[in-house]
């Protein structure tokens, strides 16, 4: 998504002559190249997907879209294992219309994750329960903060649900260093994404993130966190961002490297 101008095959080049080796993936793009088509498109390029966004918005109370939600998460895991990758990320959802219960909103998705978690099992998946900055709690995600996140998490097994550490989300909560450690010890970081927060956001919040280095982040500082908490897997770059989105899809991919190089490795 942080390139998401450029098309499958494009952005399987553009890493090749950059010399990156991991991608993560949505959705959205996977499904309209074709979800075998880009398997093998990323095989071929030597490519290893690290994570599928997005699964989740499991919050429904009508029954019928509640059954719409998991079967489609179910599809989701599916498009996972034919990728590759081992982790499905998930948003978790907002409040249904009309109601103002995150208590009952979490609870819904905790019964989602006790169907959904045995199924990933089955294909090699974990899902990953990412936290939202609290902005985004009423409409996209009511599950804000770590803590949540692995309140909800550790109902299950570590190796069907865990979390997704992302800066941009966490950044402002001086619980979240605590709860990285946490996370560690239990084996449930899955995935570790980064995002600068700069200001002012722009309308809508959700196109906001910056570029690493842009904001007010200090990057080394959170890759620290999870370093020393056992995290060894792939940390990915996700921005949104119209501004970024306006460029050439290459050039932001390649500086977007270099400021990965710049702001977050010793």
């Amino acid at each position: 998504m942080t390139v998401k101008q450029l098309s499958m095959p494009e952005l399987a080049s553009a890493c090749a002559d950059l010399g990156i080796r991991n991608v993560g993936l949505w959705r959205e793009p996977v499904r309209s190249y074709g979800v075998e088509a880009t398997a093998k498109l990323v095989r071929d390029a030597g490519l290893t997907v690290t994570t599928l966004c997005r699964g989740g918005f499991l919050t429904a109370i009508d029954p019928e879209a509640r059954a719409a939600a998991l079967a489609d998460n179910r599809r989701a895991v599916d498009e996972a294992a034919a990728l590759g990758t081992d982790t499905l990320v998930l948003v978790s959802g907002g409040l249904p219309a009309g109601s103002k219960d995150l208590h009952g909103a979490r609870e819904r998705i905790a019964d989602a994750l006790a169907e959904l978690g045995p199924y990933a099992e089955r294909y090699g998946v974990r899902l990953a329960i990412e936290p939202l900055h609290p902005m985004y709690a009423s409409d996209r995600c009511v599950v804000s903060t770590l803590t949540q996140a692995l309140d909800l998490a550790e109902r299950f097994p570590a190796h069907q649900v865990g979390v997704t550490v992302d800066t941009y989300h966490i950044w402002w909560d001086d619980r979240a260093p605590e709860q990285i450690t946490r996370a560690g010890a239990s084996g449930r970081i899955h995935t570790f994404q980064l995002a600068d927060w700069t200001t002012p956001l722009p309308e809508g919040v959700l196109n906001g993130r910056g570029q690493i280095g842009d904001g007010a982040i200090d990057m080394r500082e959170w890759k620290s966190h999870v370093d020393a908490a056992g995290y060894t897997g792939a940390i990915e770059v996700e921005l949104f961002n119209e501004g970024l989105w306006a460029r050439d899809g290459r050039e932001v991919l390649a500086e977007t490297a270099a400021r990965f190089v710049e702001h977050v490795m010793e």
